[in-house]
């Protein structure tokens, strides 16, 4: 009899817990993760009536790889456009939440005398709230449209990826046990350098990869390559000196600017479930039942913190955005809990043996009494806002009110700024990938060829590929801008502008000669003038160079096609709306998108009948029916049902024309009896009209609306008629029609 390995044994128990607890909390309508921690609870050592896990180290590990999964998929849910589009209030109040609770969480480990990285860590813990449970409640409670729940998505998102960078800078911290200002600005700009050099490069390769290999991608070869790309950066992040999860996240959001990502979203969401309920069960599994009885106070400290202070930071980083009294306190009482981020912090700090063991029992339960919390303070925010507007001084509320419209309309940019921050985010991302390349460049291809070839021949052959790989990146650092809108806008207006507009471009050549001289003194041993000389002579090269000119533009058009691939394929579908959409606002314009019912009185005409441009003063940009797109129609383009129609056009004119749109073909009362279809059988007889008549010339379908189904003739029922044999007497006619249409046709007599 074959022994079963421990680890089986154990995966059966986990999955049996989380099975039945996940549907009792199911039945429960409570959140799965709860369930999983129960679940975890029950199939740990600390209940003796249940069995418990044997194998704890590979269960560890697999808890490993479901955080992994997990922020994989959490990843392919975001997209770095979404920081863009969410606005300065998201970005405002997700920073003054994580700061404000940073610094309280701090505060309440420090009045426990817990040591320094338990304070740090639960300030971690209870700096982020719970996107997934915050979303379910919303469900739920019906407010998923409304104004402050998309502010409190949107505050959820910057949250998110700043939860990123603080367990990557929490893990530095912890490994590196001390709190010097050098070490971390170094962790800072290691983080942000391989951010954007791993989402630079993965969105210029990997969107053409897919592409190319899209002919052989089903389901499975789909799975097989997004989960080698996706553990292919975690080993590359962890060799980089990131955390598994980091890179993860990374890979997640390289893929979620791809066309394919929601196939693969929708491919490994099984697989994530899967290992994410392993890793709850696993925090479960560390939940001492004693050492949450021993530690009852601080939990209710905990508690207390969080709900308060989310409540309070959250509004107040709200009203700081600019936003209303009600809209804040909506926002902040939405956030009052902690989840998945506070578990894979804590696992963390678990991991890296820097954390006390009671830590991660205080935490776990916070959060579920937080979670069961949340809707409850969603229900409260109303009348909490009602009575502190009612109480709050009169002086208060004017200054509230005023500060609140004057932050919504201060959006001016001037030309400067804009100018400025489009150069300094060409020259970061163009000296990243700079940097990158000398740095393999310097570390092995040059030693390759060194070894292969002389040391002269090696570091002259390594000089010129690396200059030229850099070339490209160092013309754009130095001509992109020069003949922008806005420079030329700023040169022609006055003469003042000139002298700094000029030392915006001699400041981006002595960057592009510094690199030149860092590799040609890196590789060779020269006089500072013979550098100099030759980085300039290289220079002028580049600049003067139009091959140079046409692959810098082409680099940088494919990697914006390659970023903008999803949204196009979404305004194809109908998914979102053309970019140009939003600049109709400024004219009064809106674009609407409007359905054919079935029953429209619309369906059937033509574009030119129905003149819509003439009538209601809208026009028709696009026409999607089904996958198919039919931009700036005809006039001889025909509407059908069901087709989705694009028209841009003024408030009240897209009004009108929806209601004309939701106009349907009235229907008789007695309509269904007069339509009725039926079948029925009559014989050719010596008085029959259809006598010696063929089906052509009878007229059968063309005046009497009816066809014939069949035709019997000595006993045998024919279904396939010949249309030019004429009818026999006693040929037994089968004939299919309307009932009025039916019983006219029979009656015809010679």
């Amino acid at each position: 009899m074959s022994h079963l390995p421990a680890l089986i044994a154990d995966l059966a128990l986990i999955l049996v817990c989380a099975g039945v607890m996940t549907l009792i909390f199911k039945k429960l309508k409570q959140p799965l993760v709860l369930g999983y921690i129960v679940a975890g609870l029950l199939a740990s050592p600390h209940i003796s009536f249940t069995p418990s896990v044997i194998d704890k180290a590979s269960i560890a590990t697999w808890a490993e790889i479901g955080i992994i999964f997990l922020l994989f998929a959490l990843g392919l849910e975001f997209s770095f456009k979404k920081i863009m589009k969410v606005g300065g209030p998201a970005v405002i109040a997700a920073c003054t939440i994580i700061f404000c609770m940073m610094l309280l969480g701090v505060g309440a480990g420090m009045s426990f005398g817990w040591k320094r990285m338990d304070c740090i860590f639960l300030g971690g813990m209870i700096a982020m709230s719970s996107t997934t449970i915050i979303y379910k409640a919303f469900e739920d409670l019906g407010l998923i449209k409304k104004r402050f729940a998309s502010l409190v998505l949107s505050i959820l998102i910057i949250e998110d990826i700043l939860a990123i960078v603080l367990m990557v800078v929490l893990s530095t911290l912890s490994v590196s046990n001390h709190f010097q200002g050098a070490d971390m600005l170094y962790s800072i700009g290691k983080l942000i350098f391989f951010l954007i050099l791993w989402f630079v490069v993965g969105i210029y390769l990997i969107p053409q990869f897919l592409k190319r290999c899209r002919k052989l991608m089903n389901d499975e070869t789909l799975l097989i390559v997004s989960l080698a790309l996706c553990f292919g950066m975690v080993v590359l992040a962890d060799k980089a000196g990131f955390s598994a999860a980091f890179g993860a996240f990374i890979m997640g959001s390289i893929l979620a600017e791809t066309v394919e990502a929601e196939s693969i979203e929708h491919l490994v969401k099984p697989v994530k479930n899967l290992f994410g309920a392993i890793f709850f069960v696993s925090v479960g599994m560390m939940v001492d039942p004693v050492m949450i009885g021993n530690y009852i106070v601080p939990i209710i400290v905990v508690t207390l913190v969080v709900i308060l202070g989310q409540s309070i930071f959250a509004t107040c980083g709200v009203l700081l955005a600019g936003k209303p009294l009600k809209t804040a306190m909506q926002c902040g009482f939405s956030l009052t809990q902690i989840g998945e981020f506070a578990f894979i912090i804590a696992s963390m700090g678990v991991s890296l043996k820097v954390t006390s063991s009671f830590l991660y029992p205080i935490v776990v339960a916070v959060s579920v009494i937080t979670t069961f919390l949340t809707p409850y303070m969603i229900r409260l925010a109303d009348p909490a806002s009602e009575f502190v507007e009612k109480r709050m001084p009169l002086s208060w509320r004017n200054f509230l009110n005023r500060y609140s419209c004057g932050a919504q309309t201060v959006n001016q940019e001037n030309l400067w700024k804009r100018l400025l921050m489009a150069m300094l985010r060409i020259v970061v991302v163009y000296t990243i990938l700079s940097l990158a390349v000398v740095f393999i460049s310097f570390n092995w291809v040059t030693p390759f060829l060194r070894e292969h070839l002389s040391d002269f021949w090696g570091s002259l052959i390594g000089t010129t590929v690396t200059i030229l790989l850099i070339s490209p990146f160092l013309r754009a650092i130095m001509i992109k801008k020069n003949h922008s809108i806005e420079f030329m806008a700023l040169w022609n207006d006055h003469r003042s502008n000139r002298a700094p507009l000029v030392a915006t471009i001699v400041f981006r050549m002595m960057i592009a000669i510094t690199f030149v001289m860092f590799v040609i003194a890196g590789l060779f041993k020269a006089s500072v003038g013979l550098m100099i000389g030759a980085a300039i002579l290289i220079i002028g090269v580049m600049i003067g160079s139009r091959r140079l000119k046409r692959q810098s533009i082409l680099l940088e058009r494919q990697f914006f096609q390659n970023l903008r691939s999803r949204d196009m394929r979404d305004q194809y579908l109908g998914n979102a709306k053309p970019s140009y959409a939003g600049q109709l606002l400024s004219h009064d314009l809106q674009m609407g998108d409007f359905e054919i019912p079935a029953e429209s009185m619309l369906a059937g005409k033509t574009l030119a009948q129905l003149n819509f441009a003439k009538t209601y003063g809208v026009h028709i940009t696009s026409i999607l029916r089904g996958k198919k797109r039919i931009n700036i129609p005809g006039g001889r383009v025909q509407l059908f049902p069901f087709d989705n129609i694009q028209v841009i056009g003024t408030d009240e004119q897209l009004n009108l024309f929806g209601e004309i749109i939701a106009q349907k073909i009235t229907i008789e009362a007695d309509a269904y009896e007069k339509h009725e279809m039926i079948l029925r059988q009559f014989m050719i007889d010596a008085d029959s009209a259809f006598l010696g008549k063929s089906i052509k010339e009878s007229g059968i379908r063309d005046k009497y609306h009816c066809f014939i189904a069949g035709v019997e003739r000595n006993n045998n029922l024919s279904v396939s008629v010949n249309i030019d044999e004429p009818f026999n007497e006693g040929d037994i006619l089968w004939i299919v029609g309307e009932k009025e249409d039916v019983y006219q046709l029979v009656g015809q007599k010679n």
